[in-house]
């Protein structure tokens, strides 16, 4: 589950991984991703976790932001 953050406004979630190799599909996952719908989010990973903050525009969720962090939940789910 996304949770949502103030100061400043974001979404955080953090992914967790049995195998490092899996944390390199999912990284280049979200590298097509960020091009495609052109949302830069601060990433950080480890052996076995990413974690992603997406900081919003304004208060509230974009439906561009939100479909961002579907996409990238689906993404794990694949992997």
């Amino acid at each position: 589950m996304w949770k949502q953050r103030e100061s400043p406004s974001r979404i955080e979630k953090r992914f967790e991984f049995e195998e490092y190799q899996e944390i390199s599909i999912f990284l280049r996952k979200i590298d097509e991703l960020c091009k495609e719908k052109n949302i830069y989010p601060n990433i950080s990973f480890g052996k076995n976790f990413v974690s992603v903050s997406i900081f919003l525009d304004s208060e509230e969720i974009s439906s561009n932001e939100k479909d961002f962090s579907m996409t990238l939940d689906n993404y794990f789910l694949e992997t």
